[in-house]
């Protein structure tokens, strides 16, 4: 069994680093006063299962009567053929219709529905950032008009890519990167709680896939679960890389270069193409930067980046900002 499933947080107290969030979503619950959600941040911090122990706690036994999960990725990405192979939709979905009507159809459908048992359903937007914009648009009319029949959850990597009209409904919550020492912590436990007093990863190799997670508790577990099956663990930094590493230090040669086009060029690829959140992207250039350059001025452009980002300005214009400035301060 993976260990990411069996060591998956079942109510709000397992959930680590991200108190804040947590607090409030379980205060809602428990009141019962829910309002639309737009949750974001990085992979791996809690976002999804923070959304199944709302709905827990909201309609106990009754969850998953009253809670709808779409993966907006796989239905703008297969078009009808989601629509065809979901027996959920089976008896709304019609072939002669759009995609987009069918969509804004089985959502009005599903938000119509008042539960027996409580005051309103929950419907979640998983990868919301896949969402087309004239999809956004039929969901702001259908969130004004069932209001009082169901609760939309938007989760996504990117809330950039969420139109204003939507996400001003929402009350948003980000979920930072888990803090290193919690990841550590929660590694060392799942450890002892596998093989007891004899775990086959030192401290060091565990710390390893701590620094290598970076901040994602779903990657570091996973690693966790991979190297303790393995024989040869010396390498993991480079397993765990893909060819996006290589993209971004494309783009690095870009800047230091001069060729600002290219180099937002190959941004736009690990967003677009490989689907990157931006914060993701900003994580392989600075691990693309420090096998390079030790200077401290590369150092405050990255974070003050990541300050914006964080607070939700458009990531691609912050990403292009960020290039320009290291191209002027440091490589002109």
């Amino acid at each position: 069994m993976l260990w990411i499933e069996k060591y998956r947080p079942n109510d709000f107290e397992e959930i680590l680093g991200q108190d804040h969030v947590v607090t409030h979503l379980k205060n809602a619950a428990l009141s019962g006063n829910v309002p639309h959600l737009l949750l974001t941040g990085p992979a791996g911090t809690g976002k999804s299962v923070s959304v199944e122990c709302l709905a827990r706690l909201l309609y106990g036994d009754r969850m998953d009567e009253n809670l709808t999960t779409i993966q907006i990725a796989d239905l703008f990405e297969q078009g009808k053929k989601y629509l065809e192979s979901d027996e959920r939709y089976t008896h709304l979905y019609r072939r002669e219709q759009s995609l987009l009507t069918n969509f804004k159809n089985i959502i009005r459908w599903y938000a119509s529905i008042r539960p027996l048992d409580s005051e309103f359903r929950i419907i979640v937007f998983e990868g919301a950032s896949a969402m087309t914009r004239e999809a956004q648009q039929g969901i702001r009319r259908i969130m004004e008009r069932y209001s009082k029949t169901c609760r939309f959850i938007f989760v996504t990597s990117r809330p950039s890519a969420i139109i204003p009209a939507v996400s001003s409904r929402c009350l948003p919550f980000f979920f930072v990167p888990i803090n290193n020492d919690v990841i550590g912590t929660r590694l060392h436990a799942i450890l002892s709680s596998e093989f007891g007093d004899m775990p086959p990863l030192s401290h060091d190799e565990t710390d390893l896939i701590v620094q290598v997670a970076a901040g994602d508790m779903r990657k570091a577990i996973m690693l966790l679960q991979v190297c303790s099956g393995a024989g040869d663990r010396s390498d993991l930094v480079r397993c765990s890389q893909t060819e996006t590493v290589q993209i971004a230090q494309a783009a690095l040669a870009a800047v230091c270069g001069g060729d600002m086009q290219s180099a937002i060029r190959r941004f736009e690829t690990l967003m677009i193409e490989y689907g990157l959140t931006s914060r993701e992207v900003l994580h392989e250039f600075r691990s693309a930067i420090r096998k390079k350059y030790n200077d401290p001025r590369l150092a405050i452009v990255i974070a003050d980046t990541d300050y914006t980002l964080t607070h939700g300005n458009n990531e691609y214009l912050q990403l292009n900002a960020m290039m320009a400035r290291i191209a002027e301060e440091v490589f002109s």
